[in-house]
């Protein structure tokens, strides 16, 4: 199985999520490419079985930097014809989709558009999306009292140790489907 890990990082949460994903992917036996997103990736996804996005949440929606790659590849599959009417499933091509986010003012609620956002390229190419995960991640820099009052409570330190041993699991999982 080729596996692909793309993913934007801000403050580093996100990067410990990837790096579990990928931890775990390697330990399982399977190989798999890991790309921090800063500017424009020259690969093809059709190439890869499963693949992995992720990226902090800012203003309800992926990064920056994800979103710009997000668009050019979909302008990309548009242009050749790879993005069709219905979004006809490919068979054996999968997508898992996460995030980290603070949820300091509506919880996950503020979670839930960047994940969608991130999907639709892959639901859109044919992919099955088999995973949406949202990992609570702490505040840095001027934010970081948000980190203790917000919606979730005391989120100091996440993700956390519990928090990426559940993590490779729902790895583990997914490899099986």
């Amino acid at each position: 199985m080729k596996v692909l890990n793309l993913y934007f990082t801000a403050t580093n949460n996100t990067a410990k999520v990837a790096e579990t994903i990928s931890a775990t992917v390697r330990q399982s036996g399977h190989q798999i490419e890991t790309i921090r997103v800063d500017g424009p990736v020259e690969i093809n996804l059709l190439d890869y079985d499963l693949i992995f996005v992720g990226s902090g949440v800012y203003e309800w929606l992926p990064g920056k930097p994800l979103q710009e790659l997000l668009a050019a590849f979909r302008a990309k599959y548009v242009a050749e014809g790879e993005i069709k009417p219905c979004s006809p499933r490919r068979p054996g091509k999968k997508a898992v989709v996460y995030c980290t986010y603070g949820g300091t003012h509506t919880g996950i609620n503020e979670a839930i558009p960047a994940v969608k956002y991130m999907g639709q390229l892959f639901d859109h190419l044919g992919f099955e999306i088999v995973g949406e995960w949202y990992l609570v991640g702490e505040y840095h820099g001027k934010y970081k009292d948000f980190s203790l009052g917000g919606r979730l409570g005391n989120i100091q330190g996440r993700p956390n140790e519990a928090d990426l041993k559940d993590l490779a699991e729902k790895v583990k999982g997914i490899l099986q489907v």
